[in-house]
Parts: C-alpha cells; structure tokens; sequence
C-alpha cells in the first residue's frame, strides 16, 4: 500500500461509508474498512477505491490482518473509525436487548482496539445504548477502554447543530491514549433544533454565535422534478443552480446526478398523500382513506406518519425506509417520496458519492444507516486537531508495548 497522505484511518462495521467519507473529508486516509453487508460493501469499495476492504462478519477479522494489509505497526494507527449494529439498541426495537449477538458486536470492535491499539477512535451507536440494561453496556464500554490505557468518554450529538437538514441523534464514544478524550468532541456550529436547548454550565466559555439551521430546501431545492417512481441511477444534471452553500458543496466536482430515484407508491397511498399539505401528516388525511390500524390512532399519535417535509424546515431522522408509514418522507411539493439522493443530500453525502447495487430499497438502506457526513467532517476535524497538538506528539507512557504485528 503506498504512504498515505494525512493521518490514517480505518473502519470497523463501515456500512456505505458516511464516517469515512466526513473523515476524508476533514483530511484523513482511509486505509481499510469492514462490513458483513454486501451491497454496502459494494458501494464503499466503489467510492473508497483507495481503501483495502474486508467484507465478512467482523468475528472473522483479525487485528493482525489489518495492519499487514495496510503495512502498519501496533501503535501506529491513527484512529478506529465505526458503528457496530444498533438494533438492539434502539428505542423503536420493542424486543431490545443488550445480550442478543447483534449486541455484543461492540465486543467485536473492542477486541479491534486491543489488536491495533490506534491512538484515537470514534464509535458511533443510537442514544438507546445508553440506557439498556441499566447502563451496563457504555460501563462494560468505558472500563475495558480504560484497561487498554485509554481516556474515554460520550456525548450525544444532534446532527442539525452541525450543518445537517436533519433531526438526528447519535451517541458517539470517544477515546484517546495520547491525550484527554474530552478534545475530541466537536462544539456545534449551527442552532439547535431544540425549543430548549441545554444551557451552558456555570464557568463554561461563552458559546461562538452559531450558523443558521441548513434547511430542507437548501439542501434539494434545486434538485430535478421527478414522477411517483421516476428517476434514474445515472443521469446529467440539469437546470437547478444551485442557490446555497450546502447546495454548492454537494455538487462540487460533478455534472453527473447518481441515484436520483425514487420508489413508486400504490394508488392508495397517492390517494393519501394528495391530501397532506407542506409540512401536513396523517391527521390531515380523510378519516375514510386512513389505514385501519390508523384509524383507531390517537390525533397525538405517529405525528411523523404520512409526512410531508416542510422546506423550511428540518427533515425527520432519515431511516432504512423512506416509507410514508414509516415517517415525514414525502417531498415538499410532489406527489412522491424523496428519492435516494435527496435522502442522501439529507445525510450531507456529496453528490459524488454513488450507491451500488441494483435494489433501490438496499440504496434507501444504505443512507439511512449512514452516519451524517457533516457530523463525521466535525468528528473528523477535532481528531486531527487533537494529533496534532503539542503534547499527542510524544509516545503514550501506558506501558503499551509498540511494534510490528506477527
């Protein structure tokens, strides 16, 4: 593998690679990355050429593996990028559990730690981890970090103080062996979504005057008109200037538009969006046309169903399913879902950045298990600061002992 430019980074559980692609962007290289999905496998070797990929469940990965493939030492890797599986975690999961196998999979990529013993690492998983089982993950978390010589600790991000059109939360773990772990977690830069926001703590710096929310017309406002189930995977872009920043940094580098599609909705489900005003839900909806199940709802009920976006507004966290029963998934002002690049634009990928495969529903799969792009560039960002001050320079006094893998 040749020298790599900037500090390196690898990827445990790299899904399509919104992480790596905010690291990249923050000047990282990605040296090689991981995942059991196919498809998403697929779609990061296409966007990460670069990068040495290990596709398979990460059980049969080894530490060692890694470092001879990328032509590293123990100690020399900069940081372990990754989000293990979240299911299990997550609060729209009724049967949650922190003891199925998809649970333990944080094991996995603590194990990877042990192996590698990078000088930083970034882990991201849904706030949900955070409560399960009394806590008892994050304390497994931070006490076998702790064992391997590292300072850790977690914060729950909201990926609009960031530059994200979206509401989205995500608890991301932090540690470091070469300095205090706190220094790599990023402020925000933008305003929260939150009528009421957390205030500072007493004695804390006076927060910077934050940028405006990135809305959801700044971000696909300029992107083509498309019929119910329309669109192609490749296409030329057309018309639409692009008339805000967010816009402008998209687009940057491409005349081509990859995965402007969309999937095709019933007649049924057409009868019932046509009812939904911008920013409208199922409560606009005639009671007749309503499914069933939704008829014996409550009007306080499943407030994001059959949701149309607001352009003025945020979008709703971006699932695994840009489905109208699922959540707010309905364009501003057509008579249709969003399609996988305004799905994608509303995680921050550039317009660049191509999905493979040729299932669109595995396409809506891989952008709604992304992490944030602006979000990773933030992570990103403070990671490299962190490198590169003055005192992550000298060699940790942990005891760790350093050199080539067997």
């Amino acid at each position: 593998m040749p020298k790599a430019s900037g500090p390196t980074c690898v990827d445990a559980f790299s899904g399509a690679g919104g992480l790596a692609v905010g690291f990249r962007e923050a000047g990282w290289a990605i040296l090689a990355a991981n995942d059991a999905d196919p498809d998403a496998s697929a779609t990061f070797r296409l966007n990460f050429p670069e990068a040495s990929f290990f596709q398979g469940p990460i059980r049969g990965l080894s530490a060692a593996a890694i470092l001879m493939e990328c032509g590293l030492g123990i100690g020399e890797l900069d940081c372990l990028i990754g989000g293990p599986p979240c299911q299990s975690f997550s609060h729209n999961n009724h049967q949650r559990s922190a003891t199925d196998d998809r649970a333990r999979l944080f094991e996995d990529y603590l194990r990877l730690v042990e192996g590698l013993k990078p000088k930083t690492l970034v882990m991201e998983n849904v706030p949900g981890i955070l409560s399960i089982d009394g806590g008892s993950v994050i304390a497994a978390i931070a006490e076998k970090l702790a064992d391997l010589g590292y300072a850790s600790t977690h914060r729950v991000l909201s990926a609009e103080e960031f530059g994200t059109p979206q509401v989205r939360k995500r608890v991301f773990f932090v540690a470091s062996r070469v300095g205090d772990a706190v220094n790599l977690l990023p402020a925000p830069t933008h305003k929260s979504a939150s009528r009421f926001p957390p205030k500072p703590k007493p004695g804390a710096p006076k927060p910077s005057r934050r940028k405006p929310l990135v809305t959801v017309d700044a971000a696909i406002g300029n992107l083509p008109s498309l019929t119910n189930g329309g669109g192609a995977q490749k296409c030329r872009r057309h018309g639409g200037t692009a008339y805000s920043e967010f816009q402008r940094s998209l687009q940057r580098g491409t005349r081509t538009l990859y995965n402007h599609a969309c999937h095709a909705l019933t007649e049924v489900n057409l009868g019932r969006i046509s009812h939904v005003p911008e920013g409208g839900n199922w409560r606009d909806i005639p009671f007749e046309l309503l499914p069933a199940g939704m008829q014996r709802a409550r009007k306080s009920d499943h407030t994001k169903r059959y949701g149309r976006l607001d352009r003025r507004g945020l979008a709703s966290t971006i699932l695994t399913k840009c489905d109208p029963h699922w959540g707010a998934y309905i364009h501003p002002t057509e008579h249709r879902t969003i399609s996988v690049r305004e799905a994608a634009r509303l995680q921050g990928f550039p317009d660049l950045f191509r999905f493979a495969g040729d299932s669109i529903s595995k396409h809506y799969e891989q952008v709604g298990n992304a992490v944030p792009v602006p979000v990773a560039r933030a992570l990103g960002l403070m990671a490299k600061a962190h490198l590169e001050a003055p005192e992550a320079r000298a060699e940790p006094s942990d005891g760790i002992a350093l050199g080539k893998a067997a």
